[in-house]
């Protein structure tokens, strides 16, 4: 059985455009073949939502940077162990409430003299201007609820800024805009959690990770096959990702490429 776990951004997503119909036999290849195919992104609940609907995505989700995974009700034959019902969903939670992640975030700022500019700070309409989004999906991404994106504005200080984040009891990561602080959870994490869940066939499981950004490289090294989106941090996640494959084209072509060389037609 395959299993495949997908970023958005830079990946399945255009990163400029956020286009992603270059993907589409793919994606049509996987829903012939009854292949589940989860999300697995920095972006927020609201913001994959939206996606999903775009997409027909209709499994399991993870915000965030692995802050929590979402999962519909009755999507799988038991109850999910340890979750907890919101909505439509059973939610397995493992990041630090948002507005805690805010107040630490200007704590290293502070400690390390670097100034930042995080997304609480921001304007829909900056969001909107920075990410190349509409004002729409500019709203839905402040919608936070585990994660805080944010700039660098003292590219020399950046060092120090993550040294405090650290000492502070929280992580860092990069994506392909944004930096981004968090607490004890990550991407692999939230992953091995939710490919637990699936049931076992006959065949061993094969899962199958695609990402673009160094905040993917903890999900794809526990990947059986692991899939690195040609992007400019390509080479920088080779080395973090070294049994990755690396795609010829970036974005949802390459995506596309990829998953069909991978699963057949």
């Amino acid at each position: 059985m395959d299993l495949l776990f997908t970023d958005l951004d830079g990946t399945l997503l255009d990163r400029d455009t956020y286009c992603w119909q270059a993907a589409r036999p793919a994606l049509d290849c996987l829903r012939r073949k009854g292949i589940p195919w989860v999300i697995v992104s920095s972006k927020t609940r609201a913001e994959i939502e939206f996606w999903r609907g775009q997409l027909d995505n209709r499994h399991p989700f993870v915000v965030e940077n692995g802050g929590a995974a979402f999962v519909p009700l009755r999507y799988f034959p038991s109850a999910v162990s340890g979750a907890r019902r919101r909505d439509s969903y059973d939610v397995m939670e493992w990041g630090t409430p948002y507005e805690r992640l805010v107040t630490d975030l200007h704590s290293a700022s502070r400690i390390s003299q670097c100034r930042v500019r995080g997304f609480h700070e921001m304007t829909p309409e900056e969001v909107a201007s920075v990410c190349g989004m509409s004002l729409e999906q500019a709203v839905l991404a402040k919608q936070r609820e585990y994660d805080e994106p944010f700039l660098v504005l003292d590219s020399a200080r950046a060092e120090a800024l993550a040294a405090a984040i650290v000492d502070l009891g929280r992580q860092w990561t990069r994506g392909g805009r944004f930096w981004h602080i968090l607490g004890a959870n990550d991407k692999a994490v939230a992953v091995e959690a939710l490919a637990e869940l699936f049931p076992r066939g006959a065949d061993p499981l094969r899962t199958i990770g695609l990402g673009d950004g160094l905040n993917d490289a903890a999900f794809l090294r526990r990947m059986a096959v692991p899939v690195l989106i040609r992007s400019p941090q390509a080479a920088a996640l080779q080395t973090r990702v070294p049994r990755g494959l690396v795609t010829d084209q970036p974005g949802p072509a390459g995506w596309n490429d990829a998953v069909l060389a991978l699963i057949g037609d």
